[in-house]
């Protein structure tokens, strides 16, 4: 089947490259093109992951995204991107675009997508969440008979982050970052410190599991994920 003018959007997974999916690979081994984003003056966590797998010929668009506030400069970026993707495809070229994760779970390529999916048909390739890889590493399922499950964004206001935890069963907190003080004092003050997990870089090298009541940083790395399971551990059958 010819794959010349495709353009797929290729889940990678959460960071270690053991756990990109069998058809993500193949989509790697075939694409004429790889596009990935990379932060300004630093390097691509994503084409890190996926470096061993691509062809020493490839072509690569590297998406430098500024990591600003101000989203004006990161629409800029995408905006250039999608042009460079468009021109590629137009010339008979297939492009593998690469996210983190799942490109449609909280993916930097769904901003590519809503830029080129008018166009062109794209196919989604989905990855293994770092959620999903958090449950594992912490060994600690989230999901158990009539769980209600909810992904709770750490920057929202102080207030509704706390209605949110109150309003589920298990919470899955991301973005913690600079807000974790105030994700570790509502923890605290809803009595459910002993209930919560706090997990850095899930799978990476450097991954590192710690007590969210020993923490005593005030931010945590972009990579970090904190569950907490309101009834405590899962009761047994």
């Amino acid at each position: 089947m010819s794959v010349n003018g495709r353009i797929w959007g290729v889940g990678i997974g959460p960071g270690d490259p053991d756990l990109i999916t069998l058809k993500a690979l193949k989509v790697l081994e075939v694409a004429d093109v790889v596009a990935y984003p990379a932060l300004e003056h630093g390097e691509s966590m994503v084409r890190a992951i996926a470096a061993q797998y691509l062809n020493r010929n490839i072509e690569e668009i590297v998406i430098s995204v500024p990591m600003v506030a101000d989203r004006y400069p990161a629409q800029k970026a995408y905006n250039k991107a999608a042009v460079s993707i468009s021109n590629a495809v137009e010339n008979g070229k297939s492009v593998a675009i690469l996210c983190e994760g799942d490109p449609f779970f909280f993916g930097s390529f769904m901003y590519l997508y809503s830029r080129l999916s008018n166009q062109y048909e794209i196919q989604i390739i989905p990855g293994i969440t770092s959620i999903s890889a958090s449950s594992a590493e912490l060994g600690l399922p989230i999901g158990a008979r009539n769980d209600l499950i909810m992904v709770i964004p750490a920057p929202l206001d102080e207030l509704v982050l706390r209605q949110k935890i109150l309003e589920t069963d298990v919470s899955i907190i991301i973005k913690v970052g600079s807000h974790l003080n105030k994700v570790k004092r509502v923890i605290i003050s809803l009595g459910l410190i002993e209930n919560a997990h706090y997990i850095e870089r899930a799978t990476m090298a450097n991954q590192c599991i710690k007590e969210l009541s020993e923490i005593k940083d005030n931010h945590a790395p972009y990579f970090s994920i904190i569950i907490i399971r309101r009834s405590g551990e899962v009761l047994e059958l």
